[in-house]
């Protein structure tokens, strides 16, 4: 499995959307009223999907997957560790300039709340195939293998998760595989609850965290 897409929660997908695009440069690849993805290019055989689906009414909870925007990529006079909002009020920062962010691209870290990093470090790591990469300050990281594009960034949550996150990652198998949510369970996953006219199916991580596991690529 690789992981594929970030995915917000919406209101309005297009101002969202179209805020971030800006933001990371992303090229718009769907431009629907009830869907928006902008894909990242990060190297040849790399990229990140950013998805806004649109959602009456997302979740108030406090935030716990949180893109931060490498120096390079900061707005206008916006100086590092300043803590911004985009138009739906989802929270993200401007890194400083750090060689663990170098290679990064626009977006520097992917930051996700866990309630036992060291854990669910290993619990990313077997689902997306990302390894383990020196972080700032000994922090708890993956990167992808090429050592290029965002560090995934696990850190220890200051509360227990609330509600749902308005967030969340999605990974997509390379192939079918009768045995995948029995593999994720051994893992540490839980299988939830997702439509049922939709090819993807959705789980949490062992924190909580919900992800999704989309279907194999067509040829």
């Amino acid at each position: 499995m690789r992981l594929e897409n970030v995915v917000w929660d919406a209101r309005d997908p297009r101002r969202l959307g179209g805020f971030w695009a800006a933001a990371v440069g992303a090229e718009l690849i769907t431009d629907e009223p009830d869907a928006v993805e902008a894909r990242l290019r990060l190297a040849d055989d790399f990229f990140l999907d950013l998805c806004f689906q649109r959602v009456v009414a997302p979740s108030t909870s406090p935030a716990r997957l949180r893109p931060d925007l490498s120096w390079t990529s900061r707005p206008d006079g916006t100086g590092p560790g300043v803590v911004l909002a985009d138009p739906e009020g989802n929270p993200f920062c401007v890194l400083e300039d750090n060689e663990a962010y170098r290679d990064a691209g626009p977006i520097g870290v992917l930051h996700l709340e866990s309630a036992d990093p060291d854990r669910d470090v290993m619990f990313w790591a077997q689902i997306t195939g990302w390894l383990p990469w020196p972080g700032p300050s000994g922090a708890t990281t993956l990167r992808h293998p090429s050592g290029v594009g965002p560090l995934l960034e696990l850190c220890l949550e200051p509360e227990p998760k609330r509600g749902k996150n308005r967030l969340h990652l999605d990974v997509r198998r390379e192939a079918w595989d009768d045995e995948l949510v029995e593999r994720l369970s051994d893992h540490g996953a839980t299988p939830l609850s997702g439509p049922a006219d939709h090819p993807w199916l959705v789980f949490a991580d062992p924190s909580g965290n919900e992800f999704c596991v989309l279907a194999e690529s067509r040829p």
